[in-house]
């Protein structure tokens, strides 16, 4: 159905129904091919709204943060399955009453709230509780050290030079996540060093959580590749697997739409502002990098045709993208879309300089655009004191 984008704000992060749709239904038929459980990564995709939806198709999801807990418990109607880094003293007693699984990032995170846990088992039995240990298996392929889970002196997981050859009481799983919108060759190669390394411990455990980065559902994935391997290890080691996308539950699902706000001369190139930014709206743009697409724009600079550098509206110097070429000369009040910005993008945003943050909304089945969500000074004012 023809889609309305009339009456869509400026900024404004807009999901598409019918393309979350089309990636869930995907990665559902994943999950029942394999006999996995496939769950949304807060991380990725934090936005409530959609979790109706969401719910049609997966039964779970993840968090790293007691606030992330809150969301699933309050939107996806289910308890989480928690990972973090470290847990605070204050926080563990509702991480436990919250969650269904609980991972711990350390041996000695186990030890500090094991007797808590045992506790908490005792007097709520019928409360389902298991819990695992991270591992790292000093194996990754993103190139990105910010994003590299395995580089020497991580902070993430244990590796298993610190493991018993047993499982300590109490561990019913393994957690790794190494990925990062990778394809199933690099779970392949991941899978054989995990293996190496922790498969005697494989065998004692009764559920490996192989964590995020499995972009399945981008374009030239190879599906069965993922469906064999995942039931391989399901099989040879008899435990359930679970997989928590962050990437790919939103991937290519929806845009940010913008507006140019001015056009300057800067030393003979051609400068757009827009009423955006890419500092605090668009981050992991400066952090990945990486050069976001915009609609009907060249991705580089062609000879011969106007030629723009993207600019955010905040002060930051660095505040810009890089170089782009139209078919025709932009004016001020022209909308620019940046395509793909649904997940991440969206659950990094702040309010650096006291920019508002990008308006959200969706396009229902029917092609009408819904706006779910403004934000103004309230928003920003909250954050400080």
């Amino acid at each position: 159905m023809p889609v309305d984008y009339t009456n869509i704000p400026s900024p404004c992060f807009v999901l598409e129904e019918e393309l979350l749709r089309k990636n869930l239904q995907l990665i559902d038929s994943v999950q029942k091919s394999a006999g996995c459980n496939i769950i949304l990564a807060l991380k990725g995709f934090s936005m409530y709204s959609a979790f109706p939806i969401v719910k049609e198709y997966l039964s779970g999801a993840t968090a790293s943060s007691l606030n992330e807990i809150k969301l699933i418990n309050d939107f996806m109607g289910c308890q989480a399955h928690t990972y973090m880094p470290a847990y605070l003293d204050q926080e563990f007693t509702e991480v436990l009453e919250r969650s269904s699984h609980i991972t711990f990032n350390s041996l000695s995170q186990w030890e500090r709230f094991q007797g808590r846990v045992e506790e908490f088992k005792r007097n709520k039995p019928e409360h389902s509780l298991s819990c695992g240990i991270r591992v790292n298996p000093q194996y990754s392929e993103v190139a990105t050290e910010m994003y590299n889970p395995c580089v020497p002196g991580s902070r993430l997981g244990v590796t298993r030079d610190k493991l018993p050859d047993i499982l300590p009481e109490g561990i019913d799983g393994i957690h790794f996540h190494t990925l990062c919108e990778n394809g199933s060759d690099t779970l392949e190669r991941t899978l054989e060093a995990v293996e190496a390394r922790f498969g005697d411990l494989l065998h004692q455990a009764k559920w490996l959580n192989m964590g995020g980065g499995h972009l399945m559902t981008r374009e030239g994935y190879d599906i069965e590749k993922l469906i064999r391997l995942v039931k391989g290890i399901r099989e040879k080691y008899n435990l359930d697997v679970i997989l928590e996308p962050g990437s790919a539950i939103a991937w290519r699902t929806g845009n940010l739409f913008t507006t140019v706000l001015d056009i300057m001369d800067s030393q003979g190139i051609e400068v757009v502002i827009l009423d955006t930014s890419f500092a605090a709206h668009m981050p992991d743009t400066l952090e990945m990098p990486y050069k976001p697409v915009i609609s009907q724009a060249y991705q580089e600079p062609v000879a011969g045709k106007p030629t723009y550098r993207m600019g955010g509206m905040t002060c930051l110097a660095g505040d810009f993208i890089g170089d782009y070429s139209f078919d025709n000369p932009l004016q001020i009040g022209d909308k620019v879309i940046f395509e793909d910005m649904i997940h991440y993008t969206m659950v990094k945003t702040t309010t650096f300089n006291g920019v508002n943050l990008p308006s959200i909304g969706i396009v229902r089945s029917d092609g009408v655009f819904r706006l779910i969500r403004s934000f103004g000074y309230e928003s920003f004012k909250d954050r400080l004191s």
